[in-house]
């Protein structure tokens, strides 16, 4: 009789983790569905094709926007690997409309060619793009972008650097339609965009 009860016990405690776990997930990712507050505006930067900026975007078209760096082991080529997934997802008319867009915050192991090699893993639309850290530091504070640069003097990169990882749907005016969280899967983005086409 004890050890039922206390099965029960256990079980209680596991389902309201698992319904506080969703109802956070659930509250992320409704946080997440617009720029909530952030100011977002023009991004007008050196990229892989020339002076990039997203006023030259079609009225009906928008750009995925994502920042991060090319020597990042995991987040980046993960993140980037997802748009790519998303834009097969999408018939050709809404692929035509979306600009992906990768901001380097380490202008200085990224260079544009370095860009251009390393988003053309992704595919033909992907656009590489960095600035210098004064640029990049005003265009992170819009976005609510953190990334700080972390040593690491063991190894033969010398430093490493941590950034959120959210993906920004943003129009030709700057204006934030949706942040979407880091996932590994395309979905989020997916209903992200099909939103917002």
């Amino acid at each position: 009789m004890k050890r039922q009860g206390l099965l029960a016990s256990i079980a209680l405690i596991v389902l309201v983790l698992v319904l506080a776990v969703g109802g956070y997930g659930w509250f992320q990712q409704q946080f997440a569905t617009s720029g909530n507050g952030l100011t977002g505006g023009p991004i007008e930067l050196p990229s892989t094709r020339g002076d990039f900026s997203l006023a030259e975007l079609e009225e009906d078209q928008l750009a995925v926007v994502f920042f991060g760096y090319t020597y990042c082991p995991d987040v980046c080529p993960m993140s980037l690997a997802v748009v790519r997934r998303a834009l097969a997802e999408l018939d050709a008319a809404d692929r035509d409309r979306v600009v992906p867009l990768m901001i380097s915050v380490d202008p200085e192991r990224d260079t544009l060619e370095r860009l251009a090699e390393y988003i053309g893993f992704f595919g033909d639309a992907f656009i590489g793009a960095t600035g210098s850290e004064a640029e990049l530091e005003e265009l992170a504070e819009r976005y609510g972008v953190i990334w700080r640069r972390v040593e690491t003097p063991e190894s033969a990169m010398a430093y490493t650097i941590d950034h959120s990882s959210s993906l920004y749907l943003v129009d030709r005016e700057g204006t934030i339609l949706r942040r979407v969280l880091y996932s590994p899967a395309p979905h989020a983005l997916l209903s992200a965009l099909g939103d917002t086409l």
